[in-house]
């Protein structure tokens, strides 16, 4: 073996939420384990997001009559979707794709896939947590949904249908019943549907690094080298060319997110794998705070109490994976926070820019590599990667070891797109 112990090495590629906890559920089952990364762990788009930890995320990204939104919010500077424009004839077969998800005779099938990744979540990051000392990381919470107009917020709605069909606890509250539970939001906003029985994040690059020194201290080796090429050698194994020589593996899981398409074209692996880039704006002394996640729905942004202070996470900007960052992107919930919180101090927010890797069915490719079964997918959360992290990696610990996986893995096998 590669590794040369008695039980197969696991290499990973990637050291973000997803690949942290295939680490960890590989260790369970008895796997040596090595994590390679060009950064240190929870370093990446792990570190930014908006921290819901939701086991009901069930509604795609593509949902039926969406494409009337879409004209509106790209000739809105502050609108939750932009594109550069040089970039949108490599970024239009995406979008047919992406619309076509969104048929309502697929979507419901698509949320059956998202539930099944998101229901265990809380639960298993609990238990990766238990015994680490970092246990306050991840807090019981409700998830807001607000709005403006009341007539807007209807628990008939599709998505809240589709959420109310995977038994999500949901109720809606009037702009009183808001304010009792958020005091701090405007009374612009005049109606909620909450989300309960679920959890946040207070600090998810901090979540991301409890776990991988749990990781450590299981016996798994955290590499810090940039992958640049893989290379099959057999049915069993292969070797990673990367910017500190070269590794042998037996199991490779690749969960590198949105560069892990890249690596796959040598292989003639060709995966519509988006680069969707999202911003945050932390607000570090905000002199307000809030006990839950809340979503503005218009907005469509995120708002959060953080350990680094309140964060304010969303939009999704289209512009391939090596563009610079537009942190104007980032500057527009400036205002958008303040006018969902009023007494918000916005003074001396923080920008930041991570890389969603998103298929255009917001749903990830998990499981072997057509023609190269030694190659494991564990890639393209789209929004959800929070979220689906801990299932992914239960997922894989089991394919790694032989057993067989908890869940059905057809709706996630990379062949759907052939």
């Amino acid at each position: 073996m590669a590794s040369g112990s008695q039980t197969p090495q696991v290499t990973i590629i990637g050291a973000g939420i997803v690949g942290i906890c295939c680490a960890l559920s590989a260790l369970e089952q008895g796997m040596s384990v090595r994590l390679v990364d060009r950064a240190p762990p929870a370093e990446g788009t792990s570190y930014g997001n908006a921290g819901v930890i939701s086991p009901w995320s069930c509604v795609p990204q593509s949902m039926p009559g969406l494409w009337k939104h879409v004209p509106r919010w790209l000739i809105d500077p502050e609108g939750p979707v932009s594109i550069r424009w040089a970039y949108l004839p490599r970024f239009a077969p995406w979008v047919l794709r992406f619309l076509n998800a969104g048929q309502p005779d697929r979507v419901t099938a698509i949320a059956d896939a998202m539930e099944s990744l998101s229901r265990p979540n809380v639960e298993l990051y609990r238990h990766h947590l238990a015994g680490t000392g970092h246990e306050d990381l991840v807090r019981d919470a409700w998830y807001l949904h607000v709005y403006r107009d009341p007539a807007q917020a209807r628990l008939d709605d599709f998505a809240w249908q589709l959420r109310s069909r995977h038994q999500a606890p949901v109720a809606r509250l009037d702009a009183a019943g808001l304010r009792e539970v958020e005091p701090a939001i405007s009374s612009e906003y005049k109606a909620a549907i909450i989300i309960k029985q679920q959890a946040r994040a207070i600090s998810p690059g901090r979540l991301g690094k409890a776990l991988a020194e749990k990781a450590q201290r299981m016996g798994a080796e955290i590499l810090q080298a940039a992958v640049q090429e893989i290379r099959p050698t057999s049915q069993t194994g292969g070797v990673l060319v990367t910017d500190q020589g070269s590794l042998a593996y037996d199991r490779l899981v690749l969960a590198a997110g949105a560069w892990s398409a890249k690596l796959l074209q040598p292989l003639g692996i060709e995966l519509p794998l988006e680069a969707e880039r999202g911003y945050h704006l932390v607000f570090p002394d905000p002199g307000v705070s809030l006990s839950h996640s809340v979503m503005d729905v218009a907005g469509k942004f995120v708002i959060s109490s953080m350990e680094q202070g309140m964060r304010c996470a969303g939009t999704a900007e289209f512009a391939g994976l090596e563009t610079a960052p537009n942190y104007q992107r980032a500057r527009v919930f400036e205002r958008l926070s303040k006018r969902l919180i009023p007494d918000l101090n916005v003074a001396g927010a923080q920008e930041w820019m991570g890389v969603r890797p998103s298929f255009p069915d917001s749903l990830p490719c998990i499981g072997p590599m057509p023609g190269h079964p030694a190659i494991l997918a564990a890639f393209g959360h789209s929004h959800y990667g929070l979220g689906m992290a801990p299932a992914t990696g239960r997922v894989i610990g089991e394919l790694v070891s032989g057993a067989s996986p908890s869940i059905d893995l057809s709706p996630y096998r990379l062949q759907r797109f052939g």
